[in-house]
């Protein structure tokens, strides 16, 4: 029986998913309360506002939030965010994750997910210190492999420490997107499902937050 995982996190006022950026408000434009005074009566409705930037929650990073001239999410077909054949890498305790975990698979066309169990310190301070990444050279042979997509459950697939910021530069470079912040990968096989990752269509936008969840046949 077909099951669906969801892999997002859910986005809440006031939470930060990224020390620096603002964290997202989310309130009423207009409430049930006052819509009472414009329909008729036993009808009301509720109007969100959210005000927010656009890396919040678990979020897809398409080329152009590296590149000027790179695909925005309007210009990304809705292809590539879709059904992705994926493939589960279990990286757990490891903070530096390089190409030794990618050798050997079969990874073309595939959407590859980086499971570190770091999801577990999710809206805590430890989220944000010491959390697994990926090595240039993991992000090379990703690149060459082939790779659609790349995700992972930690709060970036880059090392933060220092200024440079190899894995977004190779990845998106090669029109390979990016997810970042997944949650429940521990739920998911090494292989056999499919990954879906919609982002609104957005021009001149190169990130914003999807609800990410994989397929189980």
């Amino acid at each position: 029986m077909e099951r669906l995982i969801d892999l997002s996190h859910v986005i809440e006022s006031g939470m930060i998913t990224y020390k620096g950026l603002p964290a997202p408000l989310i309130c009423d434009f207009l409430s049930r309360e006052a819509s009472r005074a414009i329909y008729e009566e036993g009808t009301e409705f509720q109007i969100g506002r959210i005000e927010m930037v656009s890396n919040t929650g678990t979020y897809i990073d398409c080329p152009f939030h590296r590149y000027e001239d790179g695909n925005d999410l309007a210009d990304t077909p809705l292809s590539a965010f879709v059904d992705l054949e994926g493939i589960r890498i279990d990286a757990r305790s490891i903070q530096a994750i390089d190409e030794t975990f990618f050798q050997g698979r079969d990874l073309a066309g595939k959407a590859v997910l980086v499971f570190t169990d770091w999801s577990r310190h999710w809206r805590t301070d430890t989220y944000f210190e010491n959390h697994p990444f990926l090595t240039a050279g993991a992000a090379d042979l990703l690149a060459r492999s082939g790779v659609r997509l790349v995700g992972i459950d930690s709060h970036n697939i880059d090392d933060t420490r220092p200024r440079s910021r190899p894995v977004h530069s190779i990845l998106l470079k090669q029109e390979i997107l990016i997810v970042e912040h997944l949650t429940n990968l521990g739920r998911l096989p090494e292989s056999g499902f499919l990954f879906t990752a919609v982002p609104p269509k957005f021009k001149g936008v190169g990130t914003f937050p999807v609800r990410a969840f994989a397929r189980l046949g």
